[in-house]
C-alpha cells in the first residue's frame, strides 16, 4: 500500500498545474525568511500555507528573537557581549547535542541577523525589561531569557540579556503579542520582495527526479489534486509533531498527555515527506516544556515529590520545565511562606497553595512525604540563606531569605506545563537537507521547528524565532545561488 507521504515521480505527478523558482511550505517565521531573502535574490517565490491565515505557530508566541554578540540593542542598555561569550553559554545551555557549527555560525553573524530583522522594519525599544514574567507586558525591547545570569551558566560566560523582544502595545498572552508584531513584519518584507503567500493549501507530498532531486509539492486546494513545480527546490518550514499523537508515540512518548504549544499544523508532516525521501532526523525525542510563572518559587524552594531540591530556582523557567518533566517524573512542590504569596501577581494566584501547614513537618505530612526530608530541606536552606548564601545549588543572593511558617505548597504537574518538539530534520549551515548518509538531498532545504536546528536538548527562549529566522535566510540564499559567509 501506498504511503501518504511517499514522494511521487515527476512523470507519475503529470504536467504542473503552476509553478515557481522556490516553493516555501509554511509561513512561519522560517518560511517567510526564506521566501524574503529568495524573493530579493530575483526569484520567483510561492509560500504555501494549509490554515486560512499566515504565521503559524510564530504567530502565537512572544516574539522573542535570541541574539547576542554585541547587538546595537545590547550596546543601548549597557551590556557588552561577545560572540565568544554567546558561544559558549548556548553551547552550554542547548546541550547535550547541540550543534557546534550552526551555534558558532550563527553567534558570529548575530548582528548581522539583528540588523537584517530591523531592516525588515521589526521595531526595538532599548530598554531592559527587569520584571519575572516569562513574556514582558510591557514595551521593553531586552531581557535574560536563558538563565544567563544565573548558576552554572554565570561561570561558564560573561552574562548578558539577549532575548530581544519586538515592541508591541497593549499586550496579552496568546492573543496580541510581540509575536504577532515580528510575523506582521516579516509577511509585509516578503509581499514587498514579491513572494506569493496562498493559503489553505495543504502540501500532501514531495515531487522528485529519477536523479533524487526534489523538483515540486503535490498539495491538495480547494478539494483537488494538484502538482506545483519548484524549478529550484523546497524549503520545509511546517513545524514540528506536537500534534502528532503517533510520532510522538514512536519518538517522545514522555509528551504524549501533555499541554502542547503551538497549532494544529504542527503535526510532523514536513518531517515524514523528508523521511520518505530518506532524509535523516536528530533529536526527535527532545522537547522543550515550559512552566510560566517563576515568581511562585523565585524566594521559595521547589522540591521533588521526595522532599528535596533538585535545582536553582533562578534558573531559566523552561530548564526548570525539562527537570520536572523528564528527570523528576513530571511532579514538582512550589514552597512558599505568607510573605510570597501576597507578592504574587493576580496571574499567580491562579495557582493557591493546596496545601499549608504550621512548619515543614506538617506541611510534609500533609504531602505524604516521608518525615525529616522535607524539615531538613527548608532548614538547611533557611540556615544558608540568612547568610546570603547557597552553597548546594547557588541561587543569586538577590532571591535568598528564610522562609518564615507557615508554608504552603503548590504542585507544579504535568498539567502546569505547556511543550514542543525540539527534534526533526538534519540540516547542514546552509539549511541542506541531508540524508542518512550525510549527503545533501539536492533541491530539498527546511529549517524552523521542522529541523533539528540550535538545540540538542536544552533551549532558550527566543531561540525557536532566532533559528528560524536565520536558517530560513540561508535557505532563501542557498536556492538564489548566493554567496554563504
Amino acid at each position: 500500500m501506498d504511503s501518504p507521504v511517499a514522494p511521487v515521480w515527476s512523470e507519475a505527478a503529470g504536467p504542473p498545474d503552476t509553478q515557481a523558482d522556490v516553493v516555501v511550505v509554511g509561513s512561519g517565521c522560517a518560511g517567510l525568511s526564506a521566501a524574503i531573502e529568495a524573493a530579493r535574490a530575483g526569484l520567483d517565490v510561492m509560500v504555501l500555507e494549509r490554515a486560512g491565515l499566515a504565521g503559524g505557530a510564530s504567530a502565537m508566541s512572544g516574539g522573542c528573537v535570541y541574539l547576542g554578540g554585541g547587538t546595537p540593542l545590547q550596546e543601548a542598555c549597557g551590556f557588552e557581549d561577545t560572540p565568544d561569550d554567546m558561544f559558549a553559554f548556548v553551547m552550554a545551555a542547548t546541550g547535550p547535542g547541540a550543534d557546534e557549527a550552526k551555534i558558532d555560525l550563527y553567534c558570529r553573524q548575530s548582528v548581522e541577523h539583528f540588523h537584517w530583522l530591523t531592516g525588515c522594519g521589526v521595531p526595538f525599544k532599548a530598554s531592559l525589561y527587569t520584571g519575572t514574567f516569562p513574556e514582558p507586558l510591557t514595551d521593553d525591547g531586552l531581557m535574560f531569557t536563558g538563565g544567563e545570569n544565573g548558576f552554572p551558566f554565570n561561570e561558564m560566560a560573561r552574562p548578558a540579556p539577549r532575548g530581544h523582544v519586538p515592541i508591541a502595545h497593549n499586550k496579552r498572552p496568546m492573543g496580541h503579542t510581540s509575536g504577532v508584531v515580528l510575523m506582521a513584519h516579516l509577511a509585509a518584507a516578503a509581499e514587498a520582495a514579491g513572494a506569493r503567500t496562498i493559503t489553505e493549501t495543504a502540501v500532501q507530498r514531495l515531487v522528485r527526479e529519477r536523479d533524487g532531486a526534489v523538483t515540486g509539492v503535490i498539495v491538495r486546494q480547494g478539494g483537488a489534486q494538484r502538482h506545483i513545480r519548484a524549478r529550484r527546490g523546497v524549503v520545509l518550514a511546517g513545524g514540528g509533531f506536537i500534534y502528532n499523537e503517533e510520532m510522538l508515540a514512536h519518538h517522545a512518548p514522555h509528551l504524549l498527555g501533555k499541554a502542547k504549544l503551538g497549532t494544529d499544523g504542527d503535526d510532523g508532516r514536513c518531517i515524514r515527506m523528508a523521511q520518505a525521501m530518506g532524509a535523516e532526523t536528530l533529536h526527535m525525542e527532545a522537547a522543550e516544556a515550559a512552566f510560566g510563572l517563576p515568581e511562585l518559587y523565585l524566594e521559595g524552594l521547589l522540591v521533588n515529590s521526595l522532599g528535596q531540591r533538585f535545582i536553582n530556582e533562578d534558573t531559566y523557567f523552561g530548564r526548570i520545565g525539562q527537570a520536572v518533566m523528564f528527570r523528576q517524573g513530571g511532579r514538582a512542590f512550589a514552597i512558599i511562606d505568607d510573605a510570597i504569596h501576597e507578592g504574587l501577581s493576580d496571574i499567580g494566584k491562579f495557582y493557591p497553595a493546596g496545601w499549608v501547614g504550621a512548619d515543614a513537618a506538617e506541611l510534609a505530612q500533609e504531602l505524604g512525604m516521608t518525615p525529616g526530608v522535607l524539615e531538613e530541606t527548608v532548614a538547611a536552606y533557611n540556615r544558608h540563606a540568612a547568610r546570603g548564601e547557597d552553597p548546594l545549588f547557588h541561587k543569586a543572593a538577590r532571591w535568598l531569605r528564610p522562609l518564615e511558617p507557615p508554608l504552603g505548597a503548590i504542585e507544579l504537574a504535568d498539567r502546569a506545563f505547556v511543550s514542543f518538539t525540539l527534534g526533526g530534520l538534519h540540516t547542514d549551515v546552509d539549511a541542506r537537507v541531508v540524508d542518512v548518509d550525510g549527503r545533501p538531498i539536492p533541491g530539498l532545504h527546511a529549517a524552523g521547528r521542522t529541523t533539528s536546528g540550535l538545540p540538542g536538548w536544552g533551549y532558550c527562549s527566543g531561540m525557536s524565532l532566532g533559528d528560524g529566522t536565520f536558517f530560513g535566510r540561508r535557505a532563501g540564499r542557498a536556492l538564489a545561488g548566493g554567496p554563504q559567509e
